[in-house]
């Protein structure tokens, strides 16, 4: 089977898409993840902490793929308020090594003028290429 499915355990069911597709030749490409935990339930309405839940998302499938945030080799960013993201960037980025380390893929940020679940501020999509032993 070239592709595999990956859904971490205990999350709420992807519907209509899949949270990640690993390939044979161990890419992983991680669906956009928004700021909502894995039962899809938003708990904050804060930029900085949605973005860190989202982060946190992509480290949870990329676990369930058997990889780790240091095999990402790119994200993809889409905000809905380039203000906010700029006013932020110290927050940000110390949001950012809590869940990346000091780990900087190839990244592109898009701003949008809105993401399909409403209370989204931010979906960020990756893919990694996984080390395998």
């Amino acid at each position: 089977m070239p592709h595999k499915t990956i859904q971490p355990e205990g999350w709420a069911p992807a519907k209509g898409y899949a949270n990640g597709m690993l390939s044979d030749d161990n890419q992983l490409f991680v669906g956009g993840q928004i700021g909502w935990n894995a039962q899809q339930h938003f708990e904050s309405d804060d930029f900085i902490e949605q973005t860190e839940q989202a982060l946190k998302n992509i480290a949870a499938v990329l676990v369930e793929a058997g990889g780790q945030t240091s095999d990402i080799t790119r994200l993809t960013w889409y905000v809905t308020d380039k203000k906010e993201y700029v006013a932020k960037q110290r927050e940000m980025g110390e949001s950012y090594r809590r869940v990346m380390g000091k780990h900087f893929p190839a990244m592109t940020m898009v701003v949008v003028a809105g993401l399909i679940e409403d209370r989204a501020l931010v979906e960020i999509e990756a893919t990694a290429v996984l080390q395998k032993d």
